[in-house]
């Protein structure tokens, strides 16, 4: 007898309520999913989610994500404030962005290189911070009527092959499907018997706010030093990279003001004093992955899946990627609307994402060793972002311009966001995505997918009419978060574009009237 009958069976519980969690159960409660967030923290306010602890750069499948699901009018911050990374720069030219500290200009950016960019796509870079973003999902997520219950960690769980039970100390909760959001210590990943393949650190990172009685004695802006660097972002708000092989992150020990005091003396190589120390917290450049974001009934997504150095920035835009990605598959798994395969295309798609900015982090730090290799490759790079080419590919990579999966061989956009046509009567394509549904696009006056569309009329809404800048394209078939699955720049081939749908969607049990006309 099932103890826990008179219980509420959730869809799915999500392990954490930070922006992947909140936004994962935003995007099953859109698909009408049952859905509860366990959050251990009692109270999700904390200085380090503020400027300038919490800024954070938002990159275009972010922006794009929060803007199809009708989120980006909240943003608030990149209205008021430029990046800290937006000044000016040599000749005059404004800095928006870096790799390892190594700044890319504006002027020296190609955005013709971006061909599939249109007037109307949504801007390339933002910046936000961590309060924000979680005020205004945790909003979103209340009005989609997802439950989040804070002060409750989990503590154990075990999985059937039909649910999860779920434990928090002594309270159980019962689900169909569990998802780790958890951060770089899940315990959802440790629990699960996830493997967690990587590298280990070469320094420990610190930021801190702090006041400091003679600041005259540390340089400003970002100091590169023989033992490590050091950031002066605002005036009090002080970051530390000490090569130290992440020893100290490591021991868990506790930040105190003589210990960032001592860090801060030898990286900095003064003997500067501090007065007080408000706030701090440490980090490395540790990078990991799990060989697997599955395991039966649970998944992992966000730094769960996979953690590197913040260097960049790229850490929240990959968990929002992966919360994009697996939210609408899982949905359509619990709505029995998920073709074959459908669920192990979330790890297939987002593993390689994962490894590449793995890599790019690793990268960041190999050039910011504070040694003669280390040097030598910082300035090689250097005058290569300072070249227009760099420059563009650099920026190209921070914000996720190149964003794809492989869906295999075809038109160039096959994989890639799909662009935000403006039509002529005033809508564009993102705007229509705000439901969570895909899309088959048909250009050119043609509906002769119209039918097709009946077919899968839950999963699938019909758009047709005429781009302002049509790129030569007929035809698109579009998943719900946003990436082109078929695409065709001629007449649409009916067995084709049915192929394609079959492969994402599952077709509705009953046809409308006019599908069987």
């Amino acid at each position: 007898m099932n103890n826990n009958q008179n219980k509420p069976i959730y869809d799915v519980i999500i392990s954490g309520a930070g922006p992947v969690g909140l936004f994962l159960g935003c995007e099953l409660a859109l698909a009408k999913c049952k859905v509860l967030i366990l959050e251990k923290a009692e109270d999700p306010n904390s200085i380090l989610k503020q400027i300038p602890f919490g800024i954070r750069g938002l990159s275009s499948p972010t922006i794009e994500a929060l803007y199809r699901r009708g989120l980006l009018d909240e943003f608030e911050i990149h209205k008021r404030m430029k990046s800290p990374h937006q000044n000016s720069g040599q000749g005059g030219q404004r800095q928006v962005g870096h790799f390892a500290g190594i700044p890319f200009h504006e002027g020296n950016i190609k955005h013709s290189e971006w061909m599939y960019r249109l007037s109307s796509s949504n801007e390339t870079n933002l910046i936000s911070e961590m309060l924000e973003i979680e005020t205004i999902l945790s909003r979103r997520a209340k009005t989609l009527g997802v439950e989040v219950k804070r002060g409750f960690a989990i503590t154990d769980f075990q999985q059937t092959e039909n649910e999860v039970t779920v434990q928090s100390n002594d309270l159980s909760f019962e689900c169909k499907w569990l998802v780790g959001c958890d951060g770089a210590r899940s315990i959802v990943r440790k629990l699960g018997g996830f493997t967690f393949d990587g590298t280990e650190p070469e320094f420990t990172g610190y930021s801190t706010k702090v006041d400091i009685a003679d600041p005259e004695k540390l340089g400003s802006g970002r100091v590169v030093t023989p033992k490590g660097m050091y950031l002066q972002s605002q005036p009090g708000y002080v970051i530390i990279q000490d090569f130290d092989g992440g020893a100290f992150h490591s021991s868990e020990k506790q930040i105190t003001l003589e210990h960032v005091q001592d860090v801060l003396r030898k990286v900095s190589n003064t003997d500067v004093t501090i007065s007080a120390l408000h706030a701090a917290t440490s980090w490395t450049d540790r990078a990991r992955q799990a060989t697997n974001y599955r395991n039966g009934r649970v998944f992992l997504a966000g730094d769960a899946a996979h953690i590197h150095s913040p260097l960049g920035g790229q850490g929240l835009n990959l968990g929002i990627g992966d919360a994009m990605n697996l939210g609408w598959k899982l949905s359509s798994a619990i709505r029995n609307k998920a073709p074959e395969g459908l669920l192990d295309s979330y790890y297939a798609e987002r593993y390689p994402i994962g490894e590449k900015v793995l890599d790019w982090s690793r990268a960041q730090v190999s050039i910011m060793r504070p040694d003669p290799y280390g040097r030598a490759m910082n300035s090689i790079i250097r005058d290569l972002m300072d070249t227009k080419d760099g420059a563009t590919y650099f920026a190209g990579r921070v914000w996720g311009i190149h964003t794809h999966y492989d869906l295999g061989e075809g038109h160039p956009l096959l994989g890639h966001s799909v662009p935000n046509f403006e039509l002529e009567d005033g809508t564009k394509i993102g705007t229509h995505m705000r439901e969570g549904h895909g899309l088959l696009l048909e250009f050119g006056g043609s509906t002769s997918l119209k039918n097709l569309a009946s077919e899968y009329r839950s999963q699938l809404e019909y758009v047709n009419g005429r781009p302002k800048e049509d790129l030569g394209i007929r035809a698109v078939l579009v998943r719900p978060d946003g990436y082109i699955a078929w695409i065709s720049g001629s007449e649409p081939d009916e067995r084709s574009i049915r192929l394609a749908v079959n492969l994402w969607f599952s077709q509705d049990a009953k046809k409308t009237t006019e599908s069987l006309t």
